[in-house]
């Protein structure tokens, strides 16, 4: 899950050795948006945390190489950032961490004509993770089948991050969320809308 299509698994090949040598581990790239393409890469460091410097580092490591490989035609932009509180799980192991959290999870193909979950993460064993679902029941679900996975933004989530030193100790909820992030973080529909805007904005200046 941390890498989706062809260009995505690429891209993440290609920057991962320079994640490394900065000490970063890759948490997720997306390639999202049609028109203007953004090209977000969310890293941290293996205790869980990630810094302001820590991003312009990778990005500007990362910018060059990117310019070289040439992996998107189109032109796009760059985003570096944090995986914030809300965060993805996309590794073998990322559930495991946070057992006892809420999370929201989308499959690929539907299990019973289900393909979104939202539940309790009750424990991960051999790569499937145990869910107590929110309306009722448990779901089983391999994380090979996922195409997208957050942790759902609770008091006590946030309780739990600032203990392991991943966010500020005293801070309102809404002020936590947005500043945990590094740099703006997009979902798809976000990232559609940007890049047609920017794409509007390119029409008027012609």
């Amino acid at each position: 899950m941390r890498a989706l299509s062809e260009i995505e698994l690429r891209i993440l090949g290609m920057i991962e050795p320079e994640a490394q040598a900065l000490g970063l581990e890759i948490v997720r790239v997306r390639v999202m948006g049609s028109r203007t393409p953004i090209l977000q890469i969310m890293a941290e460091l293996p205790d869980g945390t990630m810094t302001v410097e820590k991003c312009a580092k990778l990005s500007r490591r990362l910018s060059p190489l990117l310019d070289a490989e040439d992996p998107i035609v189109s032109e796009y932009t760059l985003e570096v950032s944090s995986p914030g509180i809300d965060r993805p799980l996309t590794r073998a192991g990322d559930f495991a961490k946070w057992a006892s959290h809420e999370v929201r999870i989308e499959i690929g193909m539907p299990v019973d004509g289900r393909k979104r979950f939202h539940g309790v993460i009750d424990g991960e064993e051999n790569g499937v993770v145990t869910v107590t679902l929110k309306d009722g029941g448990t779901a089983q679900i391999a994380i090979t089948e996922m195409i997208k996975a957050n942790l759902v933004l609770t008091d006590r989530l946030i309780k739990d991050v600032q203990l392991l030193g991943q966010a500020p100790e005293e801070t309102d909820t809404d002020d936590l969320a947005e500043d945990f992030d590094d740099l703006e973080v997009l979902d798809d529909e976000d990232a559609d809308a940007v890049g047609d805007e920017a794409d509007a904005d390119e029409d008027e200046d012609k």
